[in-house]
């Protein structure tokens, strides 16, 4: 089945209160060829946006297709349907409370407080160094002696802070990391839609940003609860102690999140390993600040934790916050684990117990589940905060038949680790991390592993996860959640392909995006029985959503089924025409949105031929032809799904939030420029490209490719800048 881009679905809705982007499937869902274009509430067309390589929903000719698509040009702007506009709401180094908006916004939470009315939570996931460096001082202002730093660092920009002895240059890497971990964190900023339909900052008293130094001189440390809390409490610790007890400075790599139905906002951190030491020691104690030091060269301003001396063990859990709560700063929830936290997402039913669903986005990462101890009386009370302190921490076990399972991880869970020839590599069997049962202050070192008897012969040693942690039996799960991905090894759940988001829909099924199955030689990679592209293809790098549904629809069951919902990729190789899928989100009809995360240097890469020297290219060679990243919907009742908007250049789009009467999409633009910086005198270069038909018939395309960007002041010469945006419709209903 397909539609024409010309005559695309139908989005209406005919009574206030139904879905602004909705399908009206009855009615439409059977019309193949109805020159009706979908209405929305407004009566408007909408027609989707035209990406650089053909679609299945063109409906075209190949003939047609390589008329059409013979040339492209790339815009750097986001492009939304004609009938859309969007109102930039807070960009980088606006002011937030007492501190400023900060760079890179991600995941974006809506919570109405009254009609037209309410708080809009930032995350800030990270800094792009090259362009940060390039327009810090246009835009914030201020000068950074990085000339003066970049002399003492060593020839990759490395150099151990905390200990330095040098005071004038341990303050300027203190003055350049303070600066970066600003602009990393949470924000809040108040919001309001005036009589034009347009939303407006009202700079109310809970603005405020949570950064990646809160508490540092302000006070404003950051909660924890949970098991490890018995770990950053004691007082005999192997390693490093930063003699803070269970108060935490600050919040940085803040990615994805989720909002709970009790209306407050989750926050993940996700690669927190950038600027403070992930691996721990056995008790699950910090390694010290040295071990990741401050980097700074053309492309990187890092290991800003070093320097401030922060524990590495307390980064990379799930924050909480309240945003209609000025004095609340942020909790970390420990019984959800110690990851590279990518997405959240709640079941919660009145009488049942509370499952959080998260993901480890690295090659090789897990899917989680916690399930509280107590049940849910109301799914509206604040206090069902308070079910995250008890409870217990699953992964997920996914196996070829479509079934699977969730093994806990507590210290009786046995030791049955992945092995090396379960794993996708680019050559022979992959890799696998486990807990080294040594590691002390002498011996930090993870075990890496790349044959099966190798694994045998640990699993013949050790008996259950409490043989490869030191403790009591509080510590001893502490230091377990601490070191929850390679604990997750260690009992064999599956390792996926980089979980990036997880929703669940109003009928209790989980969907989550796996951005890329491709693995790394360090890491690791995906289970190569469980994620395979559409035709076999192992390893596979553009992607899957895949669903997840719990056995009795039981939020605290212990076995599930899944399966494949859309594959990233070539349409005429069956992907879906996108790369690389990330966050996620549902409208109110259940229609569910996503955007894609091609990485930065795969974007308008150019591909002259698909045969360079007789050989074909990589899977990751490929990523250029789709050009920008984009926004897609799965409308229901249709068989693919349709673009709907184009990020500007180097850009990627996260944070899908639609408001409650879906009038409104707030998205967020991240690290547009961040390859190209400052795009120069409105400069382009052409770029070649071997495309395919839908059908596979090859053909070339010219593409017009900005060089750097403008965004969002699109101005000549004026620095890129990371914003967030309203995304609403203009057009007046029509017929």
């Amino acid at each position: 089945m397909s539609i024409s881009r010309r005559n695309f679905l139908t989005f209406l809705t005919a009574t206030a209160g139904v879905s602004f982007f909705s399908l009206q499937e009855k009615k439409y869902s059977s019309l193949i060829s109805s020159p009706a274009i979908a209405a929305n509430n407004f009566g408007f067309n909408f027609v989707p946006v035209k990406l650089p390589i053909p679609l299945k929903i063109d409906g075209m000719s190949d003939e047609s297709q390589k008329s059409a698509y013979q040339t492209y040009t790339v815009l750097d702007d986001l492009v939304l349907p004609q009938g859309f506009t969007y109102d930039v709401l807070a960009q980088w180094g606006d002011a937030v409370g007492d501190s400023r908006f900060g760079y890179n916004n991600d995941y974006l939470s809506f919570i109405e407080t009254s009609g037209g009315q309410g708080y809009l939570t930032v995350n800030f996931e990270y800094i792009s160094g090259r362009t940060w460096l390039q327009t810090f001082e246009q835009v914030i202002g201020k000068t950074l002696p990085v000339k003066e730093v970049r002399e003492k660092t060593n020839e990759k920009g490395e150099i151990a802070a905390y200990s330095l002895q040098d005071a004038s240059l341990k303050a300027k890497i203190a003055e350049i990391s303070l600066e970066g971990l600003i602009d990393q964190g949470i924000g809040v900023i108040s919001l309001a839609k005036d009589a034009t339909g347009k939303w407006q900052r009202t700079y109310s008293k809970a603005d405020r940003r949570i950064t990646g130094i809160s508490g540092l001189k302000d006070g404003r440390h950051l909660k924890a609860t949970g098991p490890a809390v018995a770990i950053f409490t004691k007082t005999d610790k192997l390693g490093y102690d930063d003699g803070l007890g269970a108060k935490i400075i600050g919040t940085f790599q803040n990615c994805a999140g989720g909002t709970t139905p009790w209306g407050t906002v989750f926050s993940a951190e996700e690669n927190f390993q950038d600027q403070v030491t992930e691996v721990v020691l056995k008790d699950g104690s910090s390694l010290h600040p040295d071990t990741t030091p401050f980097i700074l060269n053309s492309g990187e301003v890092d290991g800003r934790g070093n320097v401030f001396g922060l524990a590495g063990n307390k980064y990379g859990w799930m924050v909480e916050v309240d945003p209609a709560n000025p004095d609340d700063y942020g909790t970390k929830h420990t019984w959800l684990g110690r990851f590279r936290h990518e997405a959240v997402a709640f079941l919660a039913r009145t009488g049942q117990p509370l499952a959080v669903y998260s993901g480890c986005d690295r090659r090789g990462g897990h899917i989680y589940k916690f399930v509280s101890e107590g049940k849910i009386s109301d799914i509206k009370q604040k206090n069902n905060s308070k079910l995250l302190e008890k409870g217990m921490l699953y992964g997920a076990k996914f196996n070829p038949d479509k079934t699977g399972y969730w093994i806990p991880l507590n210290p009786d869970t046995e030791i049955n680790p992945v092995l090396p020839s379960q794993i996708a590599a680019s050559r022979g069997d992959g890799v696998v991390a486990l807990p080294n049962p040594e590691r002390t202050a002498n011996e930090t070192k993870l075990l890496l592993f790349k044959d099966d008897e190798e694994i045998l012969a640990y699993k013949a040693k050790y008996k259950t996860l409490a043989d490869l942690y030191e403790g009591n039996g509080t510590e001893k799960q502490g230091a377990i959640l601490i070191d929850a991905h390679f604990a997750a090894n260690a009992v064999g759940i599956t390792c996926t392909g980089r979980p990036e988001d997880t929703e669940v829909d109003e009928n209790g099924t989980l969907y989550i995006t796996f951005t890329s199955g491709s693995p790394s030689e360090a890491e690791g990679g995906a289970d190569r029985e469980i994620f395979k592209g559409p035709n076999g293809e192992i390893p596979y790098e553009f992607g899957w959503i895949i669903s997840l549904r719990e056995d009795n629809n039981d939020a605290a069951s212990l076995s599930f089924r899944w399966d494949v919902v859309a594959y990233g990729g070539e349409p005429t190789e069956k992907g879906e025409g996108f790369s690389n899928p990330d966050n996620l989100a549902f409208d109110k009809q259940g229609n569910l949105w996503m955007v894609s995360d091609i990485s930065t240097g795969g974007l308008n890469r150019e591909m002259k031929t698909r045969y360079p020297q007789g050989v074909p290219v990589s899977q990751r060679d490929l990523l250029g032809i789709f050009g920008n990243n984009s926004a897609w919907v799965f409308a229901k009742g249709q068989e693919h799904p349709y673009p709907f908007a184009i990020a500007p250049m180097d850009a990627e789009l996260t944070g899908l939030y639609f408001t409650p009467d879906q009038e409104t999409l707030f998205l967020a633009v991240q690290h547009p420029g961040e390859a190209g910086g400052i795009r120069r005198d409105l400069a382009f270069e052409n770029r070649k490209f071997a495309l395919k038909t839908t059908n596979g018939q090859e053909f070339e395309q010219i593409r017009q490719v900005p060089l750097g960007s403008n965004w969002p002041s699109g101005q000549v010469n004026q620095p890129p800048r990371p914003a967030v945006v309203a995304i609403r419709r203009i057009e007046s209903k029509s017929g």
